[in-house]
């Protein structure tokens, strides 16, 4: 498994080939920035390569992609991977997608012989450069145990959740709802916090050993709302796709989540102002500019 494809070299595929690349691993990498090619390449990557003739040369292929729309081009599109790829070879899509494309993938792969994981991550821009990601894997056992040292050098937590292929997808979606959550609250906390004249680093200090205490208030604050820099490290927008599929799961499930509900509409009406491109912590700033107005 010494050759790897990576189809997507965004935010987040571009540092985890880089680092596959460190790895000693020989990548090839595809994805329509050109100029994210050319990063890849300046790093040692091999690009300039179609879908057909990666598959020609690799023993795995990775694909981290924005949306399910994405997903299944790459893999069921008529010059897809399914229509090209060998019996044998793993196919692993990390991106964050509906479960129902999991489901549509594995029963696409399942007559080929081909080996497929569906293994969303988490940890954002940051963990793929540092490869501190968490992984969390749905497939059978014995593909995630082939896949398993390549997952060990882009993460640092890789969590097997079980053999249906879309449990990861949901452990993923229950992951970001919570997300949703805190950055809502820390949002709003925030605000509170600033109408009522105290110091923002102040408080982040007292919070940060208090029960308050958490990963997603240290990012948006630390990294965004202190420095009032909204450039994306997760958008909103891509926030706001997985809180949707997760409503789909739940109706799916025949589950009524009414607070899930009203943070979805909070966040679509972010993204319909024009934050979509904006990191999720945006949210403060939207909220700070709604109590100003009303001032």
């Amino acid at each position: 498994m010494k050759k790897i494809g990576f189809i997507g070299l965004g935010n987040m595929g571009l540092p985890m080939s880089k680092n596959l690349l460190a790895a000693n691993f020989i990548v090839y990498g595809l994805d329509l920035n050109k100029k994210a090619e050319e990063a890849l390449q300046e790093f040692g990557g091999l690009t300039g390569v179609s879908i057909s003739e990666m598959t020609g040369v690799c023993d795995v292929i990775i694909t981290s992609l924005p949306s399910s729309d994405a997903v299944e081009e790459i893999f069921l599109g008529e010059e897809g991977l399914i229509k090209h790829s060998q019996p044998g070879m793993i196919l692993m899509d990390t991106s964050t997608v509906a479960p129902e494309m999991n489901l549509k993938v594995e029963k696409a792969v399942r007559n080929k012989g081909i080996e497929y994981l569906a293994a969303p991550v988490s940890g954002g821009v940051i963990g793929a450069v540092n490869r501190t990601l968490t992984f969390m894997v749905g497939g059978s056992e014995e593909t995630y145990q082939k896949a398993l040292p390549i997952m060990n050098v882009l993460g640092e937590k890789i969590f097997h959740v079980n053999e249906k292929i879309d449990s990861g997808t949901a452990t993923k979606l229950i992951n970001n709802l919570l997300i949703g959550f805190y950055t809502a609250g820390v949002s709003e906390a925030l605000n509170l916090a600033k109408q009522s004249n105290i110091d923002l680093e102040n408080l982040y200090e007292i919070l940060n050993v208090s029960y308050a205490k958490s990963r997603i208030f240290e990012r948006n604050y630390k990294s965004f709302i202190a420095n009032d820099d909204y450039e994306p490290g997760f958008s909103l927008k891509l926030l706001r796709k997985d809180l949707g599929f997760a409503l789909d799961l739940a109706e799916k499930h025949h589950l009524d989540l009414p607070i899930s509900k009203n943070l979805f509409d909070m966040y679509e009406e972010a993204e319909e102002s024009g934050l979509g491109e904006k990191d999720m912590s945006v949210v403060f700033q939207k909220l700070s500019e709604q109590s100003t107005s009303k001032l």
